[in-house]
């Protein structure tokens, strides 16, 4: 038995998803599938299924520090990964968190409204981390929704927001799946230098969790040491793939397939 790991761990701080769909759960199956390990530490509890969300309780600042602290003072963390945060006193809790280690690739998926439109933090959630959070992510994974708040333009396009954003976060992904073109538009936009998108085909239906595998993709990457446009590409490619393969498991959203069937045979 081998009793030294050789997986890379990835910090989770995310809400927890009953329906198993989003959150955590969507982390620890994306950050396997990376060949990683996910360390998920709780920052809220929510209400939802497939459908929508119906409530939600952000644990206290102690809870939430005590859990990282206590991966982060045990293992070798590799990457972090920020899912639901739900709060200001949230939005503070993990800046100082991850200023005391600014060494760790951060990927930020600013989570302001669960897949069927139900809110998880108020509009100022979204405004604290635009100012305190991005600064200090490696990379920030919007959809098209959640970056029009972040930037404050309620029609804004893709472009007019990462314009709002880029002087907060050196590197910006701007997701296209809420959109209605034949090919989803996810585009890479990278202060100071030259903005890359990357096409794919437009699957029918709509998805519970797709953000949330994207980003835990994407820290899975980042933490084995790939480079970012490679770690994009790989992370969105992985993603298209848990989508085409996604499951009805409830009366809403369909749910990606995040590992295949045969994973533990």
């Amino acid at each position: 038995m081998n009793i030294y790991s050789s997986r890379p761990v990835v910090l989770c701080l995310s809400g927890h998803d009953p329906s198993g769909g989003a959150g955590l759960q969507a982390d620890i199956e994306a950050l396997l599938a990376q060949g990683c390990h996910a360390a998920p530490a709780v920052t809220a509890l929510t209400v939802q299924d497939t459908v929508n969300v119906t409530d939600f309780r952000v644990l206290d600042r102690e809870w939430v520090l005590a859990q990282a602290n206590a991966v982060l003072n045990d293992s070798t963390v590799a990457a972090v990964k920020l899912g639901m945060l739900g709060s200001l006193e949230m939005v503070d809790t993990v800046v100082d968190l991850l200023t005391a280690h600014p060494h760790l690739p951060m990927v930020c998926d600013p989570v302001l409204r669960a897949g069927g439109g139900g809110r998880l933090g108020k509009d100022e959630v979204g405004y604290a981390m635009r100012e305190r959070l991005l600064p200090l992510a490696t990379i920030a994974t919007p959809n098209l929704p959640e970056a029009r708040i972040l930037a404050e333009l309620p029609e804004g396009t893709a472009d007019e927001c990462a314009e709002k954003l880029l002087p907060f976060c050196e590197h910006l992904l701007i997701t296209g799946g809420h959109g209605d073109e034949h090919e989803v538009h996810n585009r890479l936009y990278i202060r100071g230098g030259q903005s890359r998108t990357f096409t794919c085909q437009r699957l029918p239906g709509s998805y519970h969790g797709s953000g949330c595998t994207l980003a835990s993709a994407l820290a899975g990457r980042l933490a084995h040491g790939q480079d970012l446009i490679g770690a994009v590409q790989l992370a969105l490619d992985y993603t298209w793939r848990t989508l085409r393969d996604a499951e009805q498991l409830g009366r809403g959203q369909f749910v990606p397939r995040r590992l295949p069937l045969d994973f533990c045979s």
